[in-house]
């Protein structure tokens, strides 16, 4: 007897139901009628034998629904790389590659290398979204970003991680500080600072808070900013101490400005930065060129 089998279309219309939450939207997103895609959806819960959404509101996802609905992405991920391999290209980095990026890290080194990549390989697209550390890793396991660029370590199963670079961090203060005319910072000189952060949901807010417990220094819990411009003006005000990296002291910081800045003794304090994707994606050797011009142009 033969057997229904499940269609790469089913899962395609599922996902898109499942995340849109409304037949009317799944189908505009697929570019098909509504009646064409709650038929797709009806094939498919045949085959499985099981209701997948809930009836008579919003497309919630029953359990089954759930369940399938990390597998069904999974898939066409998987089938997504498998259709980008370009083994016989002359150039790998063609099509299109979606980065997800740390706010801390994109508007200080990505022009510089969006531009050697498009005058390199002008028939790459690369499509840019910024977003918090556990958003962006979220989106990576979810297949909404190719590549995550990050502060290390991050966290999460099934990715690749090529550490590309150590970024120097400076400390940056008022010109009255009293730490002002030191070339060089030594850790014991934060001895009982006050230190600015980030919001805590950054890698480098991790680390200033690390930093703080070890040299017996205080974060300022008080006030957590959202970006490094935020703090930098901070520290400027006088309101503390911030740590910040070398690429965006570079762009950002000059002399006469709002704050100084002054690197540690011994170049002891660095983060470092790295590019990430999930295992197995077939467009790997692209990535790992895209991690080589990364390189070309850090710190």
């Amino acid at each position: 007897m033969h057997r229904p089998r499940t269609t790469i279309r089913q899962l395609s219309y599922f996902v898109a139901l499942a995340e849109n939450g409304s037949f009317t939207r799944a189908a505009e997103r697929m570019g098909v009628s509504q009646p064409s895609l709650s038929q797709q959806i009806r094939a498919l819960e045949t085959i499985l034998g099981a209701p997948l959404f809930e009836r008579g509101g919003p497309a919630i996802p029953t359990p089954l629904g759930r369940e399938l609905l990390e597998r069904a992405r999974r898939i066409l991920f998987d089938l997504a790389d498998l259709e980008e391999v370009r083994v016989a290209s002359a150039d790998a980095l063609v099509g299109t590659i979606r980065l997800g990026v740390s706010p801390t890290l994109g508007a200080y080194l990505l022009p510089t290398f969006v531009a050697r990549l498009h005058r390199d390989h002008p028939t790459l697209r690369i499509h840019v979204r910024e977003g918090l550390p556990s958003a962006l890793t979220a989106g990576l396991a979810a297949g909404d970003h190719d590549l995550i660029l990050a502060q290390l370590p991050v966290a999460g199963r099934g990715f690749h991680t090529e550490r590309l670079f150590r970024e120097a961090l400076y400390l940056a203060m008022a010109a009255d500080h009293p730490l002002a005319p030191k070339a060089g910072i030594e850790m014991a000189d934060l001895r009982g600072q006050n230190l600015l952060t980030l919001v805590a949901d950054y890698r480098l807010a991790q680390q200033v808070a690390a930093i703080a417990g070890e040299v017996g220094a205080v974060v300022l819990n008080d006030y957590e900013g959202t970006s490094l411009d935020a703090i930098r003006q901070m520290a400027g005000m006088g309101m503390g101490l911030a740590l910040l990296p070398e690429l965006y002291v570079r762009q950002e910081v000059r002399d006469g400005g709002d704050v100084i800045v002054r690197p540690f003794s011994h170049g002891r304090q660095y983060r470092e930065i790295g590019l990430l994707w999930r295992i197995g994606a077939g467009r790997a050797p692209a990535y790992h060129l895209i991690a080589d011009l990364l390189r070309a142009v850090g710190p």
